[in-house]
């Protein structure tokens, strides 16, 4: 009777057996347009799985739901893996996208007297600690000669962030897009120096270790149909303009700028990006903004049947 008591219920034993993959997302990328598609949410339905989808404010924010076992896969710039990694979250790379460094950018008020980014030395720069424009704002300073202790750092998540910045309480803002675009097209602001020939900017792709171990086939898919989204997304930039206006509740002007920064392409993680990497790991380390060394190699997934 205890063995068969399920066989009782099969629409318990069937919602017991179902299989769910937990997506985090940002308001940007290949995974916001890929949700806004459906065509994921759909081929894994054929499988009998569930795709939940859960917005985060910043890529930090989504690996600490990573990490407490909230989300089961997610899309962030290249810092907050990083971050999350050296306070111990157990989370595998699986892709990235090619470089996108025209996508992040330290910007100042139309009227500021900030010129270059020398100008930056003992001003106040609001962030969101530990995203990608973090490792943005290290490069900058260090390519002017500027001490990272000789500005004034303020941690603050983009809508905070873009309301110091509003007030004037702020010197620059280290900023991604769509909110970069936002902020052009809202406020007027201007851009004292994007990322191009500074930083890479990759978007990578992470899952938790125990959902790549138990369900690796659910990630190929996943890979798989990013790579499709991918392939005609650059293609067809009107068409993700309008899927992404609809996702992400952004004037069109305002995406249309940001699509057109955006990168295309998704691949498996490379030595070349491990090493890219490493090194900001080990800047990180070297400003003590992460509390110990870490080996990046160390969590790129394998996918069963990779050599």
């Amino acid at each position: 009777m205890v063995g068969g008591s399920l066989s009782v219920f099969p629409s318990l034993a069937s919602a017991q057996a179902k299989t769910v993959l937990r997506i985090g997302y940002q308001k940007y990328g290949t995974l916001t347009l890929l949700k806004g598609t459906g065509a994921l949410d759909t081929r894994l339905a054929a499988q009998g799985i569930d795709v939940k989808w859960t917005e985060f404010p910043a890529g930090p924010q989504l690996l600490e739901g990573l990490n407490v076992g909230s989300i089961d896969f997610g899309t962030v710039g290249e810092a907050p893996p990083i971050f999350a990694q050296a306070a111990g979250a157990d989370l595998l790379y699986v892709g990235n996208e090619p470089p996108a460094p025209g996508s992040e950018a330290v910007i100042v008020p139309k009227n500021s007297p900030l010129k270059t980014a020398a100008d930056l030395k003992g001003k106040k720069i609001v962030l969101n600690k530990g995203s990608n424009v973090h490792y943005l704002l290290v490069k900058v300073l260090e390519k002017a000669g500027i001490a990272y202790k000789d500005i004034e750092v303020i941690y603050l998540a983009p809508a905070d962030a873009r309301a110091a910045f509003e007030r004037g309480s702020v010197d620059a803002w280290v900023i991604w897009d769509p909110f970069l675009a936002a902020a052009q097209k809202q406020l007027d602001a201007r851009i004292l120096v994007d990322g191009k020939g500074i930083v890479s900017n990759h978007q990578f792709y992470l899952a938790a270790r125990p959902y790549a171990q138990k369900h690796p086939d659910i990630l190929r898919v996943v890979l798989e149909e990013i790579a499709k989204v991918d392939e005609w997304g650059s293609k067809n930039l009107k068409e993700v303009t309008a899927v992404l206006t609809a996702q992400l509740g952004l004037d069109a002007s305002i995406v249309d700028l940001a699509t057109k920064r955006f990168s295309f392409g998704v691949k498996p993680i490379s030595e070349q990006v491990i090493k890219e990497q490493q090194s900001i790991a080990d800047a990180f380390f070297d400003l003590k903004l992460i509390p110990k060394k870490i080996s990046i190699k160390d969590v790129v997934w394998l996918s069963p049947g990779t050599k």
